[in-house]
């Protein structure tokens, strides 16, 4: 039988129901490819970023409760999110700013 991804800690029914959605089935894969890769995919899927769900799964693959993630730990953690977000932002969706600019809201310069 398969180990739940909801058998880590940290990690309930609707974390296990985001990582299904990325295609992550298994308390072993999501081991296996690590919690910036687990993470990545969730957002290549569409899920919102949530930083606290992210540093809930570090912390849960290190087998830490995720009120551990404290001080230059939690500053650390914040800065691989953030390019995590980054990184995986849509390359053919325009931004907001974009968007602005084709309705002429915005001013220019």
């Amino acid at each position: 039988m398969t180990e739940a991804v909801s058998t880590i800690r940290n990690l309930g029914p609707a974390t296990e129901a985001m990582f299904t959605r990325a295609g992550i089935t298994s308390a072993k894969q999501l081991r296996e490819i690590g919690a910036d890769e687990a993470y990545r995919r969730v957002l290549e899927a569409g899920v919102r970023p949530h930083f606290i769900g992210f540093y809930a799964l570090v912390m849960g693959l290190q087998g830490r409760p995720w009120g551990d993630c404290q001080g230059v730990e939690k500053e650390a953690l914040r800065v691989r999110f953030d390019r995590l977000v980054a990184g995986t932002k849509k390359k053919d969706r325009p931004d907001i700013e974009a968007i602005l600019d084709n309705f002429g809201v915005r001013r220019e310069p």
